[in-house]
C-alpha cells in the first residue's frame, strides 16, 4: 500500500472545476517499473510521483505516457508539499528547475514553452465554437481557444490529448503556457466545466501559470 493524495487543481470560482490529480508523496513507495501502471489504472489525466520532498524532485504520468513537464500537477504538488509543512521553492521534474511560489490564494510556477508537450494551438470565433468543437483525433495534442473578453484577457479554452491518454482535459497547464507565450500577456483561461488557470508573462521567455487547489480525499493505494 502507498498513500495517495487526490487533489483539485485550477479550481474556479465558487470552488467548481479542478482537474483531478493522485499525489504519491512517497514515491518510494511505488517502484519506478509500476509507476505507469499505477498512474494508468487510477485514470487522472496525470498522477505525480515525488521521489524527495527536500529537492521537490517529481515525476509526471499520464494514463499514456510520462511527461517531463506538465502544468496542472506541479501547481498542485506544490501545494500539497507547502501544506505538509515541506514547501520547497523550485520543483524538479526531468524537463528542468521549476521555480514556485505562493500568492494569497494562487499557487504559481514559472516555466517554459518548449517544455511543454507539442500542443497545436487553433483560434476559434466564439467561445459557442469552442464549446461544438469535437473531440481530436486518437494521434492530436489540440488546444482550442477563443477571447470571452479580449480586453480583460479572457479566453474559453478545451483541450484534447488523445495521444496521452487523454480524450479532453479538464484544466491543462502546459497548454496555458504556450497559449501565455503565444499571446505574450496575462490572461485569465476558463477551462472545462469551470476551471480557471491564472497566466502572466515571466522573465527571459518563460511563463508563469497560477491557480488553486484543494484535497479531495487521502486514501491507501494497493500496488
Amino acid at each position: 500500500m502507498a498513500e495517495l493524495q487526490v487533489l483539485r487543481v485550477f479550481l474556479g470560482d465558487g470552488g467548481a472545476g479542478g482537474n483531478l490529480l493522485g499525489v504519491f508523496p512517497g514515491a518510494a513507495g511505488v517502484p519506478p517499473e509500476r509507476r505507469q501502471e499505477v498512474a494508468t489504472r487510477l485514470g487522472f489525466s496525470e498522477t505525480v510521483f515525488v521521489e524527495d520532498t527536500s529537492l521537490g524532485r517529481v515525476r509526471i504520468h499520464t494514463p499514456g505516457a510520462e511527461l517531463p513537464f506538465a502544468g496542472h500537477p506541479l501547481v498542485g504538488a506544490s501545494w500539497l508539499l507547502a501544506r505538509m509543512g515541506a514547501g520547497v521553492t523550485v520543483l524538479r521534474p526531468p524537463a528542468g528547475e521549476v521555480p514556485t511560489w505562493t500568492e494569497g490564494a494562487l499557487t504559481w510556477i514559472r516555466g517554459r514553452p518548449e517544455w511543454a508537450p507539442r500542443f497545436a494551438l487553433r483560434r476559434l470565433g466564439s467561445p459557442a465554437e469552442v464549446d461544438a468543437h469535437p473531440a481530436a483525433q486518437d494521434d492530436e495534442l489540440l488546444q482550442v481557444w477563443a477571447w470571452q473578453d479580449e480586453e480583460a484577457g479572457r479566453v474559453r479554452v478545451r483541450v484534447f490529448a488523445p495521444a496521452v491518454g487523454i480524450v479532453e482535459d479538464e484544466a491543462t497547464g502546459a497548454a496555458a503556457v504556450l497559449l501565455g507565450a503565444q499571446l505574450n500577456r496575462a490572461l485569465t483561461i476558463d477551462q472545462g466545466v469551470g476551471s480557471l488557470i491564472a497566466v502572466r508573462p515571466g522573465p527571459g521567455g518563460t511563463v508563469d501559470i497560477g491557480g488553486r487547489t484543494v484535497l479531495d480525499e487521502t486514501r491507501d493505494h494497493p500496488l
